[in-house]
């Protein structure tokens, strides 16, 4: 096990040097969150309860950075160097993830635990420059025992002179089903407090088009995937999700037309997608269904 050094520490190790850092974070699961994702989503469900299962990812809402404002870095994000690698590469973003669902969840009342491991970090250079690709596991437990594995993928690149999207990618025809998703920058704030974002490409228009060059506000990888989530539980409603996994394939911005579309499996799953106004895919999940 090694050490994680203080938040906003210089870190002059090689960045796989960090493999293997550990980290433990315990949390209350209490209702006024879940309250609020609830009426970010325009979901009219009853008011939770003690007891109430938590929905698949919304263990997001809880273990939230909690960074001083004299340990933020200028893009919102906590200054690098603790448990994550002080990498020097300036833009990052969380690119996708996977996670397995036990049968008990987190439910509101518990004191969860999260143990965090940095898995592996992977330098690597293409198209896009260079790029280090950092892989973290979280094991989230109640009192019950364990609820949630989950990894996730981080990537950090230079910051950009330019948008330069990656090439296109074209939505399959005829979904098994296609709902409207509205984004927004109001939608898009609400998410950041939620889940106490800081990063300021998704609130703070100059910062995202001027400094990190994108066209406008953008919506959050998180929320994208919550969203999908939902909207295949909306559709599937005696199912529950054995597993997950997402990818963030395109940006997506506030000014754009949105629909979520979905594609059955053979082996009993959903592929499900954010699709902007162009056809072109911004985030694929798969989500697998137990006793499918």
């Amino acid at each position: 096990m090694s050490a994680t050094p203080p938040p906003g520490s210089p870190d002059t190790e090689a960045p796989r040097a960090a493999i293997g850092r550990t980290q433990t974070t315990t949390d209350q699961v209490t209702a006024v969150p879940v309250k609020l994702l609830q009426a970010t989503l325009n979901d009219a469900a009853v008011t939770p309860a003690a007891g109430d299962p938590l929905p698949p990812l919304w263990h997001w809402l809880y273990f939230l950075p909690d960074a001083t404002m004299s340990n933020v870095g200028p893009d919102g994000h906590p200054k690098r160097g603790g448990f994550l690698p002080a990498i020097a590469l300036e833009r990052r973003m969380w690119a996708g993830g996977r996670l397995t669902f036990h049968d008990d969840p987190p439910r509101l009342g518990d004191t969860i635990t999260r143990d965090s491991e940095i898995l592996d970090v992977q330098e690597k250079s293409g198209k896009a420059g260079d790029m280090v690709f950092v892989t973290v596991r979280h094991l989230i437990s109640t009192p019950r025992g364990l609820a949630v594995e989950e990894e996730q993928d981080i990537v950090y690149i230079a910051m950009p002179t330019a948008f330069r999207p990656p090439p296109p990618v074209e939505a399959p025809a005829d979904p098994a089903w296609r709902d409207p998703m509205t984004v927004d920058p109001v939608l898009l704030f609400r998410y950041s407090a939620l889940t106490f974002n800081g990063h300021r490409i998704h609130y703070d228009r100059p910062y995202a088009m001027d400094v990190e060059k994108y066209p406008g506000l953008v919506v959050h990888g998180p929320l994208q995937a919550m969203a999908l989530m939902e909207a295949a539980r909306r559709h599937m409603p005696s199912g529950r999700p054995a597993s997950y996994s997402f990818r963030g394939v395109r940006p997506l911005f506030d000014f754009d037309t949105v629909a979520i579309h979905a594609y059955a499996r053979a082996d009993g799953g959903h592929d499900v997608m954010t699709v902007n106004g162009d056809g072109h895919v911004c985030m694929k999940a798969t989500v697998r269904w137990a006793d499918s």
